[in-house]
């Protein structure tokens, strides 16, 4: 029953901070990552991270990108590969050398600040998705670019993971050889190339001869496409965007987007974004605000910077490379995982832990801000150009 309570107290909040925030013009997502600050430890400490919230949000951030799949369009993604390979590129050896260099500025050794470089190498789009969708550019050629850098940033965090695992600390069973982890995941993106070519029209156009409900078969296919992704050690949204992205080369795309749009926001998507702020403790942080407030600058101009630099040179103006830029600044639960897998493993200290937990809150939250500041800033220059 207290699960209940807190689910409702957590939709509850969602609707009153959705119609804020549109009201004010501010993205949604804000509202509700606020929710889990003001509600969680960070405060009045009445929702609480558990098993129960852990769960929905895991499975929220899979279906905000199942969704984000389905909305993409296969041809841009293509068209804009290599853009969005120097982006993921660039964006993360700036924030590899700008984050170990002030990590260990402020004393911290080699190996923690090996691994918080390598912490915040690491972007998560879903935040920026949110964005994006909301101001109509998810498929602009920015928002592909954005997507694609985000697929691409990915594998590259997990193989730093698995360099950091395998060369700092103890390996595990999972990255324990590298040459299988990049074996795996060539071989996930080869099912994922067969099955959004021919797999997936052929197993929604039988189901639909069947009359299957294909919304429930979708949900299959996303969660299926996830757990694989895990085993690969990808991230499970990497497998529920390829997902949406095959099934949005059918037919019944629309019917399916709809319905997924609807289970995704009514309950789940939520309560991922206030999970966000709920990761966000003060305690033991006073004491360390000096690094706290370098790390979580370096954090947003780093990836600012690099990313954008990617974006300029494969020949974007300059305001669209600060779009794509401010799209990758968000680290968001990939950068949470990754923390809680260094700590697990003995590769950062407990020391510091708070600290870097805090500063990947932060710039999530205040990620989105600066993604709609850039393109209400390019579409200001457009009206007076």
């Amino acid at each position: 029953m207290h699960y209940l309570s807190i689910l409702t107290f957590i939709l509850f909040l969602s609707l009153i901070s959705n119609y804020l925030c549109r009201k004010i013009q501010m993205p949604v997502v804000i509202g509700q990552m606020f929710i889990g600050i003001i509600f969680g430890p960070a405060f009045f400490n009445i929702i609480r991270q558990s098993e129960f919230i852990s769960t929905f949000s895991e499975i929220g951030v899979i279906l905000l990108m199942f969704i984000a799949g389905l909305e993409s369009n296969l041809s841009l993604l293509k068209k804009y590969f290599k853009p969005s390979m120097l982006v993921a590129i660039f964006g993360v050896v700036f924030p590899l050398i700008g984050m170990y260099l002030a990590s260990y500025y402020h004393g911290l050794t080699i190996k923690d600040s090996m691994f918080v470089s390598v912490i915040f190498a690491a972007t998560s789009v879903s935040i920026s998705v949110e964005v994006l969708k909301e101001m109509g550019k998810l498929n602009s050629k920015e928002g592909i670019t954005i997507l694609g850098a985000a697929v691409a940033d990915d594998v590259i965090a997990i193989l730093l993971l698995s360099f950091a695992s395998f060369f700092l600390g103890t390996q595990s069973s999972g990255s324990s050889n590298i040459l299988m982890v990049i074996f795996l995941q060539i071989l996930f993106f080869a099912l994922v190339l067969i099955f959004i070519k021919f797999g997936a029209k052929l197993l929604l156009s039988f189901a639909y001869y069947f009359r299957i409900n294909l919304t429930v078969l979708s949900l299959v296919i996303c969660f299926f496409a996830a757990y694989l992704a895990e085993l690969c050690d990808l991230s499970s949204i990497t497998g529920a965007f390829f997902a949406g992205i095959a099934i949005s080369q059918t037919v019944f795309k629309k019917k399916i987007r709809r319905n997924t749009e609807t289970i995704g926001y009514s309950l789940f998507i939520p309560v991922f974004f206030v999970s966000i702020g709920l990761s966000l403790q003060f305690s033991g942080m006073l004491s360390q605000l000096l690094l706290l407030t370098t790390i979580t600058i370096l954090s947003i101009f780093t990836k600012l910077f690099g990313a954008g630099l990617g974006a300029k040179l494969s020949g974007f103006s300059l305001d669209s490379s600060a779009i794509v830029g401010s799209g990758m600044v968000s680290r968001g639960e990939v950068a949470l995982i990754i923390a809680q897998i260094g700590l697990s493993r003995n590769l950062i200290s407990e020391n510091y832990y708070s600290v870097i937990i805090a500063a990947i809150v932060i710039t999530t939250f205040l990620s989105p801000f600066i993604l709609r500041q850039s393109i209400v800033w390019k579409k200001r220059l457009s009206h007076h150009e």
